[in-house]
């Protein structure tokens, strides 16, 4: 049956076969002309890809498959499709797979992997590579890190230290040397010819400056000739710069026909002796004399000013206390007031303490009750009246304490006035005497002769 039918097909095919298809040329894929495509067999897609790679590489073309399937391709006319009824049949068969050839199957094309781009070099810390660049030269010409580390002026301030380490990094240490040799390729032409311009000169350099004499000044050709004679001892790159440091050896009177002038006088001009040749007269300001009278007016004026407040301090104090209500009540037992803004501390006894009170420590005056004493000592001060009719303040304590604003540190003693501010780690208050029972004190000391 199966021979039959493959009969059948030859027959079929065979009347409608074109004419033969050259070696050498790509068959054409036969296309169905219905709506909705057939899939195509794993031979055909195998010989599209082949096709398409030998398109692209210029090569040979593949064999045309043998056998009926395939249509006629080139040559002369068109190939003759088979009729509807006989159609199905024809796509039915499969074809045979194609014989080997000789030589290998052409390989299919490889993507080409995408190069590595070369890793940027890291950050070098402080050094730039202009600064390597300027630091590996001027090593070379003077041989000296000291005079590097003096003479050359890098992007930022280096220590000797600093210098030297990077020294040896650059000469022992292979991963910096070349990150650093990287960086430094990398630099603009006119980058490292500004660097090689401000490079040291070395000593046989300025040996052979030396000898240029001084008189008559000599021109840029005199340099260029000397740069050409000595091409071994001058840094390549010098050119102008010769003569610009030719002229600084001759400011400072360093050239081999140059000597060095004395000092007029046997003694050296100090400082002191210049400040006194200097006359102090033609110094002063020519005087003025009315801005001087309007000085003299408006501090007059100012003093009087001050003056009636002093006079009239008592009335407004007396005015403040009827206000908010704090006129301290004095009785015959109480000797002057500490008056905070929360409470009122009452002096009955010749002698009181102030501080911060804790279990183990009892004082006369507990400042905790004004505000926050955790700053305040447990015994921060003594208040004491004296047979006189003064009081006295003394500072027991770490912190200091301010009457009227001046500091009494610990250990010293101050004067108490009436209406004085005393103020004792952010605390205020303001010390009230009993004028009337302190007048009584008083003529009663004089009237026994106590001192």
């Amino acid at each position: 049956m199966a021979t039959s039918r493959s009969e059948d097909e030859e027959s079929l095919a065979g009347p409608k076969r074109g004419p033969a298809t050259p070696v050498g040329t790509v068959p054409k894929r036969r296309s169905s002309s219905r709506f909705i495509k057939r899939r195509k067999f794993d031979d055909e897609l195998v010989e599209s890809s082949l096709a398409k790679s030998s398109r692209a590489k210029g090569g040979p073309e593949p064999p045309p498959r043998p056998g009926g399937a395939a249509g006629p391709a080139g040559g002369g006319g068109a190939a003759a499709e088979p009729p509807p009824g006989e159609r199905k049949k024809v796509s039915r068969a499969v074809p045979p797979p194609p014989p080997p050839g000789p030589g290998p199957p052409p390989a299919l094309p490889k993507r080409l992997k995408k190069s590595k781009p070369s890793p940027a070099p890291r950050d070098l810390g402080r050094w730039k590579p202009a600064d390597d660049l300027l630091l590996i030269n001027a090593v070379l010409q003077t041989n000296d890190l000291t005079s590097v580390h003096l003479g050359v002026k890098f992007s930022c301030r280096f220590t000797l230290r600093e210098i030297q380490e990077r020294w040896y990094s650059l000469l022992y240490d292979p991963v910096i040397c070349k990150l650093s040799c990287q960086a430094m390729r990398q630099l603009h032409p006119e980058a490292v010819a500004a660097i090689q311009s401000k490079v040291l000169f070395s000593k046989a350099e300025e040996q052979l400056l030396t000898r240029v004499p001084s008189s008559p000044v000599p021109s840029l050709d005199t340099f260029q000739e000397l740069l050409q004679r000595h091409p071994a001892v001058f840094y390549p790159a010098r050119t102008k710069a010769l003569q610009l440091h030719w002229q600084l050896l001759r400011q400072y009177h360093l050239l081999q026909d140059q000597t060095v002038q004395p000092l007029q006088g046997d003694q050296v001009l100090n400082f002191s002796d210049a400040e006194e040749l200097l006359d102090d007269g033609k110094l002063r300001d020519v005087r003025d004399e009315v801005l001087e009278h309007e000085l003299t007016v408006a501090d007059r004026r100012q003093k009087r000013e001050i003056r009636q407040l002093e006079q009239e301090l008592h009335r407004w104090q007396v005015l403040v206390d009827s206000i908010t209500g704090m006129i301290p009540d004095f009785d015959s037992q109480t000797l002057a007031v500490l008056r905070g803004r929360m409470v009122r501390y009452l002096m009955r006894s010749r002698e009181i303490t102030l501080g911060r009170a804790t279990k183990d420590n009892q004082i006369d005056v507990d400042l905790a009750l004004e505000g926050p004493a955790w700053k305040i000592s447990r015994k921060q001060g003594v208040i004491k009246l004296k047979n006189n009719g003064e009081f006295f303040i003394a500072n027991e304590g770490r912190r200091p304490i301010f009457i009227d604003g001046r500091p009494v540190l610990g250990g010293s003693k101050w004067k108490l006035s009436n209406n004085s501010v005393v103020e004792i780690a952010s605390l205020r208050f303001v010390f009230l005497i009993n004028q009337e029972l302190i007048a009584l004190i008083r003529s009663e000391a004089a009237r026994l002769g106590h001192p």
